[in-house]
């Protein structure tokens, strides 16, 4: 409870009013995965993938938390899904927060155009929102960067929604592993061990601001796998 209450205070401080109360009372359940493929798959369904994905994309301000969470777990079910699809840059994301923090403006103008390339390819690379957003204020563009800091918001509402991280049976549900990173960091952590073990799972010690041991957190990327393996029988 202690680690959750952590998370909603460092994200508070980019939420207000009823987002802030959705964050305050957000439910933690482990995700059916089936049930999310029917609901995303099916054209009838209020959460049918190319919808939401609509939503997303013209930063609809309007889309809450059940929403977030098909778009983000139903990602695995789409056509083009890659966890490990390949990138330009390798984002080292400690460091891309606090770089992201200290931009000239000649750099916030180049950002800003590889990081919206970045999104176009991928749209939930949070690394590059995290440059983004603070490359947006850099300018002067407030608004747009609150629309972004909304969408990256509850897309980690969504991974949290999805468990504690206390341990296996709560981990935290992710669909691409850069994003245990991105989470942990915003919680103000710093990533100091990472293990896999099977079936499907991993354990991410963390350090505190201090440099201080701060335990550690489970996530479960056995869905991640299972998808990235249907694609890649050859790589089993």
């Amino acid at each position: 409870m202690q680690r959750f209450l952590l998370f909603i205070i460092l994200i508070a401080a980019s939420v207000t009013g009823a987002d802030a109360q959705v964050l305050s009372q957000l439910k933690r359940e482990k995700p059916d995965m089936e049930q999310i493929k029917r609901e995303t798959l099916d054209r009838t369904s209020p959460y049918y993938y190319p919808r939401l994905m609509k939503e997303f994309l013209r930063n609809d301000t309007a889309m809450k938390i059940d929403k977030y969470r098909r778009l983000y777990l139903g990602y695995i079910f789409q056509e083009d899904y890659d966890p490990y699809r390949s990138s330009e840059r390798s984002i080292n994301y400690a460091a891309t927060l606090a770089k992201a923090k200290n931009l000239t403006r000649q750099e916030c103008d180049s950002v800003i155009v590889y990081a919206e390339a970045a999104l176009a390819d991928n749209p939930f690379n949070m690394g590059e929102m995290v440059m983004l957003i603070n490359a947006l204020r850099g300018k002067g563009k407030t608004n747009l960067a609150n629309i972004w800091q909304y969408k990256l918001n509850y897309l980690l509402m969504a991974i949290v929604s999805t468990g504690t991280g206390e341990d296996e049976e709560n981990a935290w549900y992710v669909i691409e592993p850069q994003h245990e990173y991105v989470l942990l960091n915003m919680m103000n952590h710093t990533v100091a061990d990472h293990v896999f073990y099977d079936p499907s799972f991993e354990f991410i010690t963390v350090k505190d601001p201090s440099g201080k041991d701060a335990g550690g957190y489970y996530f479960n990327i056995g869905p991640l796998l299972e998808q990235y393996y249907l694609k890649h029988p050859d790589e089993l």
